[in-house]
């Protein structure tokens, strides 16, 4: 998916009014600024904004009300309007009013619900990232996904990392072989990992300790019953990730990864075989589809209206995994249908689209790109960290790619959100 115009100043306010949607809210993405501390933000709360309703020689700030939150922006209304709703605005909530108005505005809010004291503390916080530009980490190589590689962290940017691989003697003329991923990705891995686990790599780096950093996938017992090899299973496609597919398990490695390779594929060397730790939620027990309505995904040669798991397995004198080895963890979530967010292209990672959940099966989330066809829909897990409030990329200064074919009435030109660095070291200078 790619927009060719810049969304850095997309309107969100009116595109969600345009379309009748509420946004999810930021307690929904744990992995997101404020998570935590999202729900003091209510609807009826005193914030103090930047006065964009007359022409002043100076900066003023005046006191307004929430009227409606959307992901990190809120409808507001200066204090003084009362009911009338003729100059509401959409505003992010978290631009940082000046020292001198800090007196008058206190006397004008003593009694009102407000910020939390601690709210730009925990604010700057969260977006501190254990990783930094230099440090070498082993990825998944999109050019040939059974493998990972040795990559060197570019940028940091909210906890997304770029990373530029080390070998760069495949990539073509004038173009440097890089990948997107959020620092919690289960992409993303030490260096030492893959030989650690027994996982194929291009070219290993030497390890520099790194494992302290990394996020842990959930601790499974590999003894006595477990995976094997050539179980069935249904597995969201790694190289199409709305669709849901027969797949069976290659190789077991060590520490609970698996090798899942999509059944009735064309290559059958392995190099598309993907690695999905045993508790991840993109493997599936088989039936999954069936018991949730979901189009399964069948081997060519075969018909989906007519395919039967019993028939297929007696067929390819396979077995399906048992049940009891996935991962049924599910403790619930604030995400419902025709909810809006903004979420990564999966098979772009560079680009964070304006999208939609479409449909919520359990942990899963169908997310649909707006303005895209449905063929381009990706299954998520509800605390990926590639799906982030409304909000996210204004606050972080990302580009956030715009539905394409949007009328221009919900894009201001030029219109630059405050970047949460900008508001943290704001907010700094001002308590000094």
């Amino acid at each position: 998916l790619h927009s060719v115009a810049s969304a850095a100043g997309f309107d969100w306010g009116t595109y969600l009014e345009r379309e009748s949607s509420l946004a999810a809210s930021v307690s929904c993405f744990r992995h997101a600024p404020l998570c935590a501390q999202w729900d003091d933000i209510i609807v009826g709360m005193k914030v103090e904004v930047l006065n964009t309703n007359a022409v002043l020689p100076s900066k003023v700030y005046w006191i307004a009300t929430v009227i409606q939150v959307a992901g990190y922006k809120a409808l507001l209304r200066y204090e003084g309007f009362e009911q009338d709703s003729s100059h509401d605005f959409w505003c992010s909530l978290l631009p940082v009013p000046p020292q001198d108005w800090k007196e008058y505005l206190m006397k004008k809010l003593v009694g009102a619900h407000t910020l939390p004291v601690d709210f730009y503390l925990k604010l700057a916080e969260s977006m501190k990232s254990p990783f930094s530009v230099g440090m070498h980490v082993e990825v998944v190589d999109p050019k040939y996904i059974s493998r990972t590689r040795v990559a060197i962290i570019d940028s940091v940017i909210g906890g997304r990392l770029r990373l530029v691989y080390a070998d760069q003697s495949d990539a073509p003329e004038n173009v440097v072989l890089d990948f997107w991923c959020h620092m919690w990705s289960p992409l993303l891995h030490p260096v030492g990992w893959s030989e650690k686990i027994g996982h194929a790599i291009k070219a290993p780096g030497n390890s520099d300790n790194m494992f302290l950093l990394f996020k842990k996938p959930r601790i499974v017992y590999m003894e006595g019953s477990f995976f094997e090899e050539g179980m069935k299973l249904e597995a969201i496609d790694p190289l199409n990730l709305g669709s849901i597919c027969v797949a069976t398990v290659h190789k077991v490695l060590l520490d609970g990864y698996l090798m899942v390779g999509i059944d009735g594929t064309i290559l059958n060397n392995g190099s598309d075989w993907f690695c999905y730790h045993a508790s991840s939620h993109a493997i599936l027990p088989v039936g999954f589809c069936e018991k949730n309505n979901i189009p399964l995904t069948v081997p060519q040669g075969y018909d989906s209206q007519t395919f039967t798991w019993d028939k297929y397995l007696k067929e390819t004198s396979a077995k399906a995994a048992p049940v009891r080895l996935f991962n049924a963890d599910y403790p619930g979530h604030g995400f419902s249908p025709n909810m809006k967010l903004e979420a990564v292209d999966l098979m772009e990672p560079r680009l964070l689209c304006v999208a939609t959940v479409r449909r919520c099966v359990g942990r899963l989330l169908l997310i649909h790109f707006d303005g895209w066809e449905d063929e381009f829909d990706q299954w998520f897990d509800h605390q990926s960290p590639d799906i982030y409030p409304v909000g996210w990329c204004e606050l972080m200064d990302y580009q956030l790619q715009e539905p394409p074919g949007l009328d221009s009435s919900t894009v201001v030109p030029g219109l630059q959100g405050s970047s949460a660095t900008s508001i943290v070291r704001d907010h700094q200078k001002f308590e000094q």
